[in-house]
C-alpha cells in the first residue's frame, strides 16, 4: 500500500495528533495476530482512553471510512493484502480489573483472560478457571463466547458495557445484560454483520472458592494444554467449531489429515484441531487448507466443519 496519506485520512490523523492517539501507517497485521499472518492495515490506531475511542469512532463514521476493531488477535486470520481501511486496536491500554460486591468482577476489554482468571483465584472466587489458558482478551472472549474444558464465558457473564455505534448519529456508552447478547456456542450478537458496537467492559459473577484449589486446577489445565496442543507454532487456536454430534479434531484425525500441508500452513501433527504456521504461511495457504479439510471431512464422514477463526480482510 502507498505510504502517501490520502486526503480523506487527514482528519483522522489530525484527531490522533490532537488527542494523543498513537497511529501507524501501513502496519503489518502479521505483528498483531497470533497466526503471524497478514498484510498491512492502511491505518492502525491505538487509542488509550474511552473518550478518545468514542470521538475517534464518531469521526470515522462521519468521514465514511471503513474500520474494524482488533483485540489480542488470537482468533484472527488477516488477509495477505491487508486491510485498506482503519484498524482500531483495543489493547493493553484498555486493561484493568476491579473487585465489586458479592463476588462480582468488572474487567476492561483489553485484559487477558489469563490475568482475569488469576485475579479471580487470588480473591478466592471460582468459576473462571477454564479460561486460564485461552490466549485472548476479555473483549474477544465475549465476542466469541469463548470456552474450554466444559466452561463458557456466558456461564459467568452478567453484563457488558459497550460503545454503541448507531447507523445514524454519534456513538454512546451503554450497558447491556448478558441475556440480550444472543450468546450461544462460539457466538454473540457482536458477530452480526450489522453490529458495529464495541465491547469495553464485562461484569462477571463468581462463587466463593478456595484460592489454592483454583490455582491447582488452573495449573492442571495449563499443563494439559502444553501437553496436547501445538503451542510451539503460531496458530489461531482451534481452527473449526465443534460440529453437533462429534469433534472436529476427531473427524480430521479419522480422515488421516494430520500433517496435511499447504505452503507454510499445516494441520498440526500434535492436535488435528489446529492449523499451525510452520513458517512463512500466508492467508491463502490457510484458506486452501481449510477448504481441503472441509471437503475431505464432508466426503468421508458427512459432517460439515465450520471455521472458528475470524477472517479480517478488505
Amino acid at each position: 500500500m502507498s505510504g502517501l496519506i490520502p486526503a480523506d485520512l487527514n482528519p483522522v490523523l489530525r484527531f490522533c495528533r490532537e488527542n494523543g492517539c498513537s497511529f501507524l501507517e501501513d502496519e503489518p497485521l502479521s505483528g498483531h495476530t497470533s497466526f503471524h499472518i497478514g498484510g498491512p492495515a492502511r491505518l492502525f490506531l491505538q487509542p488509550d482512553r474511552t473518550d478518545t475511542l468514542t470521538g475517534l469512532i464518531g469521526l470515522l463514521g462521519r468521514e465514511k471510512l471503513p474500520w474494524v476493531v482488533l483485540g489480542n488477535g488470537s482468533n484472527i486470520l488477516a488477509g495477505d493484502e491487508g486491510f485498506s481501511g482503519v484498524v482500531v486496536h483495543i489493547g493493553a491500554e484498555f486493561s484493568g480489573i476491579c473487585l465489586e460486591e458479592e463476588g462480582q468482577i468488572r474487567c476492561r476489554a483489553g485484559t487477558s483472560l489469563a490475568a482475569l482468571s488469576r485475579f479471580a483465584a487470588g480473591h478466592s472466587l471460582t468459576g473462571l478457571e477454564f479460561s486460564c489458558g485461552i490466549p485472548g482478551s476479555v473483549g474477544g472472549a465475549v465476542y466469541m463466547n469463548a470456552g474450554a474444558y466444559g466452561g463458557e464465558i456466558s456461564q459467568r457473564l452478567v453484563s457488558v458495557t459497550q460503545l454503541t455505534v448507531p447507523t445514524e448519529g454519534e456513538p454512546f456508552l451503554e450497558e447491556l445484560p448478558a441475556g440480550e447478547l444472543e450468546l450461544g456456542y462460539r457466538h454473540s450478537r457482536y458477530q452480526s454483520p450489522d453490529c458495529r458496537d464495541i465491547i469495553l467492559e464485562a461484569l462477571f459473577c463468581l462463587e466463593p472458592g478456595e484460592r489454592e484449589v483454583s490455582l491447582a486446577q488452573m495449573e492442571h489445565l495449563l499443563k494439559s494444554r502444553r501437553d496436547k496442543q501445538p503451542l510451539e507454532y503460531p496458530s489461531a487456536g482451534s481452527a473449526f467449531k465443534r460440529p453437533e454430534g462429534s469433534y472436529a479434531s476427531l473427524l480430521i484425525d479419522q480422515c488421516g489429515l494430520k500433517g496435511l500441508t499447504v505452503g507454510g500452513a499445516q494441520i498440526s501433527e500434535k492436535h488435528a484441531g489446529f492449523i499451525v504456521n510452520r513458517g512463512g504461511a500466508t492467508c491463502a495457504d490457510v484458506l486452501e487448507l481449510i477448504g481441503q479439510v472441509q471437503q475431505r471431512v464432508l466426503q468421508e464422514t458427512g459432517f460439515r466443519l465450520e471455521p472458528e477463526v475470524r477472517l479480517l480482510k478488505g
